[in-house]
């Protein structure tokens, strides 16, 4: 056959096809410490990662068990992921060799029981997480206090349906930062005394108290005396509302608490009232109401116990879609003596003139994520609405379109300095205002800002926030007016030029990178004596010599020291040393020479020219181009056969050159002097001089009714034998497979096929095939078998799958070889 440049380019002409690639499973760090095997659909531990790792994450895999052989080559793991797998069971000495490790998760797996000796080797252990398995008991065995450097444990699941009174004993001497329990949807049974012997900064319970309310009584009353920084309760009620008179709190003002935490979960007006008359008992601090359920009971009425004691310097109430819970009671006295106020996301659009009457100790109020409207804030709704405290106002992410409503609503806030506005809807009115004279911090972020908004900003502001707002250009005016500003960010909007003659004597930081101006005017910051950092890139600029004249005459009398940049950079002027106050100012290089940049441009499109053309000379890129156009074509053309198209041939043979003589010697005069006769294409004789070697296979063996395979170990070695099977293979993805006939002239074995054409050996490794016999007298039947798949008739003979196969009974043949 015909001779090319090995298999490099078999390689290339395959490029059309579909290639799965390996990915590693472990990604590994840099420094070989860290390796991540999140979600790589293992079923072990990997044996070929650096000995020294220090972290390894195999979490959301299919792992079963543990062994002592799987971990027993890292000997420096710190942290271990094992959360999100399928492990029921670990073998005692599995961790004997990680005696390092100081962080566990074991998170959502199949245990069903607590495997205490497995972990007892451990002693250097911090955090330990067994939650979410299929344990029934919490029962923590002697060997846990043995685990004495614990700071954090979590432990339960969702079959947990009891705690008893000696679950927890072996961690009495042990200070823990964190302790979590989750039980079953509805705990069945707690033994008092359970808790008691907990020492822990951190509480939480995953415990709902559906059908035994009572218990949350006597797990309250074990915690009494201690010292709580936070108790936080997940779905205490999970299906549905307390509307029982037993004060299931009553035990809480004996704890020492901080912050007390509710998180999701039923809560109704009579479950809500409980808990704060405990609180304002307690010496809790910060009460946080997060995600919960709130929905009033049919028959509630306005209680005659007002919460008006609530002394808190957080109170968080987040996430909640009834916004009922603000006034429960039918009141705001709960409000009345909270420091830090946070209503965010309670889908509520107004405030009433009450709630503002009762928020007269808050100094931050948070209102963000709601849906106020600024008609509902209007002063003239409400007329007492001094807060006399308040310091910091964020209504941020809210639908305020007017900001002269904001400044009419907080013109009596005689303490305020700060209001967050970002992400609402202002900037459509052109309004002036009057705002108190206290307030220096105004953030209009994200907003739809014109320039007639500067007619309603506070002109004692020292920080002004008006990025990514649409803003397009400055009123200078009111720069005249705010001398106190220190910070201006303008970054992200559509500011086409800076005017000149810009007057804010105290401004020391300008942001005004990402807007739309090409050009900094001459004089434009020549009153900015304060200015340490301008920031202005990524903006379109033309040239730099405008810049440079701002630098080299008009600050001439001030001390700049810039960059030791080429002269270049500034166009036809000589770089000289001034004298300026600005710190720090630092243009990109290519945003000031437009040279530069078409140089460096052209430069770099000429190497990747000259680089494409020297691979494209190397590899004869040119050549494996035409040959996949060609491929495609005849894939084309198969598709659009039909089944009563006529050949020109009734076989093409596919050889190898060493091969040659048995071809024309054995194989052609059988089939072309039988009778009737069959008109073959060999290559030899019957491709057409001058025309392209690749026009040649394609062609004829479009135009022949089978394709014979001579196979052979030279066969399997010549690259044009693997280019003909390789198009053959195309051929017969457009004709099922059915015109391929497999002639094995040598004892090859089926593996030797390239691994490129997956689908014939998987084929010829479950289907007969015809076999060259030695001896003559057999090979009278292997000429019928031939002959009789040449035959018009042939597609009777199709065998499984639809591909030409020899019956069954050559086997015969080839067993009594």
């Amino acid at each position: 056959m015909f001779h090319h440049s090995g298999r490099l380019t078999l390689t290339l002409i395959l490029l059309f096809e579909v290639v799965k690639l390996c990915e590693l499973v472990c990604h590994i760090s840099s420094n070989g410490k860290h390796a991540n095997c999140h979600q790589a659909n293992l079923g072990y531990v990997p044996q070929d990662l650096p000995r020294d790792l220090e972290y390894l994450d195999l979490s959301y895999n299919n792992i079963t068990k543990l062994n002592p052989s799987m971990l027993s080559r890292y000997h420096y793991l710190d942290t271990l992921n094992l959360s999100y797998n399928n492990i029921s069971c670990i073998e005692n000495g599995s961790f004997k060799a990680n005696l390092l490790l100081r962080n566990l998760s074991l998170f959502n797996n199949s245990f069903t029981e607590i495997p205490a000796s497995s972990l007892e080797p451990l002693t250097r252990l911090q955090i330990l997480d067994l939650s979410n398995n299929y344990y029934r008991f919490v029962t923590l065995e002697k060997g846990f206090s043995k685990l004495v450097n614990l700071q954090v444990v979590s432990i339960g699941g969702p079959l947990v349906s009891m705690v008893q009174g000696h679950d927890f004993v072996a961690l009495k001497n042990i200070s823990l930062q964190k302790f979590s329990l989750k039980s079953k949807s509805s705990l069945d049974y707690y033994e008092p005394g359970a808790f008691s012997v907990l020492n822990t900064d951190v509480l939480w319970l995953d415990i709902a108290m559906d059908s035994s309310t009572n218990l949350l009584y006597d797990m309250l009353k074990d915690l009494a005396g201690k010292k709580l920084n936070t108790l936080r309760f997940r779905n205490l009620f999970e299906f549905s509302y307390y509307d029982l008179m037993l004060d299931i709190f009553s035990f809480l003002p004996a704890i020492d608490l901080k912050n007390l935490v509710f998180y999701r979960g039923k809560f109704n007006e009579n479950l809500l009232r409980l808990i704060l008359q405990n609180v304002q008992n307690s010496n809790i601090e910060n009460l946080l109401l997060l995600s919960v359920d709130f929905a009033r009971s049919p028959n509630a009425n306005k209680t005659v116990v007002a919460i008006d004691n609530l002394v808190l310097r957080h109170l968080i109430i987040k996430d909640i879609n009834n916004p009922d819970i603000l006034r429960f009671d039918w009141t705001f006295t709960w409000f009345r003596k909270v420091t830090q106020l946070s209503i965010i996301n309670v889908n509520f659009n107004f405030i009433p003139c009450d709630a503002w009457e009762e928020m007269t100790n808050v100094v931050t109020l948070n209102i963000s994520g709601n849906r106020l409207l600024s008609s509902y804030l209007s002063e003239k709704l409400c007329k007492q609405n001094l807060l006399p405290n308040i310091e910091t106002f964020n209504v941020s992410n809210n639908q305020i379109d007017s900001l002269k409503t904001i400044s009419l609503l907080t013109a009596k806030w005689p303490k305020l300095m700060q209001v967050d506005l970002t992400n609402n809807i202002i900037g459509s009115y052109n309004e002036s205002c009057v705002w108190t004279p206290s307030i220096r911090i105004l953030i209009l972020r994200d907003n739809m800002l014109t320039v007639d908004v500067f007619q309603c900003l506070p002109i004692t502001l020292e920080y002004l926030d008006m990025s990514d707002s649409y803003l397009e250009r400055l009123d200078m005016r009111y720069f005249d007016q705010a001398t106190n500003i220190t910070q201006l960010i303008l970054r992200k909007n559509k500011i086409k030029f800076i005017p000149t003659g810009w007057k804010s004597p105290n401004l020391q930081v300008l942001s005004l990178e990402m807007n739309s101006f090409g050009a900094i005017v001459q004089g434009s910051f020549q009153d900015l004596l304060q200015l340490k950092m301008l920031t202005a890139g990524n903006n379109p600029y033309h040239c730099t010599c405008d810049l440079y004249d701002f630098f080299t005459e008009t600050l001439t009398d001030r001390s700049l020291s810039l960059p030791d940049w080429p002269e270049k950079y500034f166009c036809h002027y000589p770089l000289e040393l001034l004298d300026t106050r600005i710190e720090y100012f630092s243009p990109g290089k290519l945003e000031c020479d437009i040279h530069l940049v078409v140089g460096i441009s052209v430069s770099v499109t000429a190497v990747v020219v000259i680089v494409c053309m020297l691979l494209c000379y190397w590899f004869d890129v040119p050549w494996y181009l035409r040959a996949t156009c060609q491929v495609i074509k005849s894939k084309y053309r198969s598709k659009k056969g039909q089944e009563t198209r006529e050949y020109t041939y009734n076989a093409f043979i596919s050889y190898s050159y060493s091969d040659a003589d048995w071809v024309r010697g054995v194989l052609l005069p059988h089939l072309e002097n039988s009778n009737p006769s069959y008109r073959v294409c060999i290559h030899e004789r019957d491709f057409l001089p001058g025309k392209w070697i690749i026009d040649n296979i394609i062609e004829n063996i479009e135009n022949s009714h089978k394709i014979i395979f001579v196979l052979s170990h030279n066969f399997v070695n010549s690259d044009w034998c693997n280019y003909e099977l390789y198009f053959a293979h195309q051929r017969a993805v457009g004709h099922v497979f059915e015109d391929i006939i497999l002639v094995v002239k040598e004892n090859v074995r089926m593996e030797d096929l390239p691994k490129r054409f997956c689908k014939l050996r998987k084929l010829l490794s479950t289907k007969t095939y015809l076999e060259w016999p030695l001896e003559e007298n057999r090979q009278t039947f292997f000429w019928v078998q031939l002959k009789s798949i040449l035959a018009k008739g042939s597609r009777s003979l199709v065998g499984y799958d639809n591909i030409s196969l020899v019956h069954e009974t050559v086997n015969e043949v080839v067993d009594t070889k």
